[in-house]
């Protein structure tokens, strides 16, 4: 009908009827014609609805790459669980008034610095911060230039992985070994060799098979086990990779957290052709929210980063790292680490004598002596996943040994997080683990 027939029949506004018509002109429902009505335009057949008892059509399958990474396990914490969170830091030690008012004074005069134009390899007042503190906390030499400020150590493997490695290219890797780093290069492709790793014996660096392209090590507290790499170790590997054309990735994992002697100085402190890529994250210094990590790359990289950085979007909020950056310059991060290595050995050493006067006969405690987590070997006989599935019904969260491991037979035992939990927790935690336990052993 006409605009003003239609207007008339329904008791509107012409304007309403002609902007209804306008509406579907655009949407392509109806075509205008020169001095005569719109007509209703001939649509084909939209899609047939399916009756609901059918089921839906599969989507088309992701590709090899969506596969693998799809096929990655998603390892988490459970909220509300009372202990042993591997790796959990105490977040409730942490200093937030100190850090609220950092974020508000930067955000109140941030100016252009961090609300117009950002460098993509981060704020340079956290790489200047970042590049000083690991001078002298762990030995580590580079120029601001050289850091690249991530959204965490993950954030890193993934990049790195990317961009060092083509599919089918050898990857050494310690086993049991970190997974999170052997997702992001099982996903680009790689062949994951392992590199033999136990309490007695250490990193068995035997002559390569395959020449590695990459290596990745947790040389500051070995992850999961938390022994720390020899200096003859340390110094076998940059002879190895140096021959082999290798890069090495050093993962400085709970390098802070050491109970006995002085923090190692890094590897990447000894290397002298330019292959060490060192990452480190706050998550653990901190608080696990505050999602920045960094690399140290050599020259030649850092000097090429800025497309990979610009493409893949790997930028970590510019307030964050603003306040970050005054937390460290300030003082406070120092007084933070200052006080919490005094509490977690406080804590470390009551979670070792609950455990073994409640646990003897089923878990034997490492020796290890850093990280912020303890691995517990269980008995002959207890299986690791059984039990943690129990734990977890218990509201215990503990992580099964045997998943650190891919290529060779696993060992039984528990990788057990300490440091976020204070004396009635642990003893509360270490009840509910031994009922677990009981449980499984019927």
């Amino acid at each position: 009908p006409s605009t003003r027939a239609l207007a008339a029949e329904l008791g509107l506004g012409r304007n309403t009827i002609v902007a209804a018509y306008d509406q579907l002109v655009t949407e392509g429902y109806l075509a205008n014609r020169q001095g005569a009505r719109p007509v209703i335009v001939d649509l084909p057949e939209g899609p047939r609805e399916s009756p609901r008892e059918e089921p839906p059509l599969p989507l088309r399958s992701p590709s090899l790459r969506g596969r693998l990474l799809l096929s990655q396990p998603y390892h988490h914490g459970r909220p509300g669980h009372v202990a042993f969170h591997p790796g959990m830091p105490d977040a409730g030690s942490f200093p937030f008034g100190v850090w609220g008012r950092l974020v508000a004074r930067r955000a109140s005069h941030g100016g252009e610095t961090l609300f117009g134009t950002y460098d993509v390899t981060g704020h340079p007042a956290l790489k200047a911060a970042i590049a000083g503190y690991l001078y002298s906390a762990r030995g580590v030499r580079c120029r601001p230039e050289q850091i690249v400020v991530t959204t965490g150590a993950q954030a890193a493997f993934d990049l790195l992985a990317r961009l060092l490695l083509d599919p089918d290219d050898t990857v050494w890797m310690e086993e049991p070994g970190y997974y999170g780093a052997k997702a992001a290069f099982t996903v680009a492709g790689a062949r994951i060799l392992p590199i033999a790793v136990d309490q007695e014996r250490g990193w068995r660096l035997d002559a390569p098979v395959f020449s590695p392209r990459l290596i990745y090590v947790t040389p500051a507290c070995q992850h999961p086990l938390g022994i720390t790499m020899r200096m003859e170790e340390r110094l076998r590997l940059l002879d190895i990779a140096e021959t082999a054309n290798s890069w090495v990735i050093e993962d400085d994992f709970d390098g802070e957290y050491r109970f006995q002697g002085r923090p190692v100085p890094a590897i990447q402190s000894m290397d002298r052709s330019g292959r060490v890529i060192y990452v480190g994250t706050f998550a653990k210094l901190l608080f696990p929210a505050l999602r920045l990590g960094f690399m140290v790359l050599p020259p030649e990289l850092a000097g090429r980063i800025v497309n990979a950085l610009s493409t893949t979007g790997q930028f970590a909020p510019l307030l964050l790292q603003a306040a970050l950056a005054d937390f460290i310059t300030e003082g406070h991060m120092s007084r933070h680490l200052k006080r919490m290595r005094r509490i977690y050995a406080q804590r470390r050493q009551l979670f070792r004598d609950i455990v073994t006067e409640r646990l003897r006969d089923e878990i034997t405690l490492s020796p290890a002596e850093a990280g912020i987590q303890v691995v517990g070997y269980l008995r002959d006989g207890i299986d690791d996943i059984k039990v943690s599935q129990a734990a977890a019904k218990r509201a215990i969260n503990v992580s099964p040994l045997s998943k650190y491991f891919q290529n060779t037979a696993p060992t039984q035992g528990l990788v057990l997080g300490y440091a976020a939990c204070d004396a009635a927790q642990t003893r509360e935690g270490v009840e509910r683990l031994a009922a677990a336990i009981g449980e499984v052993l019927g």
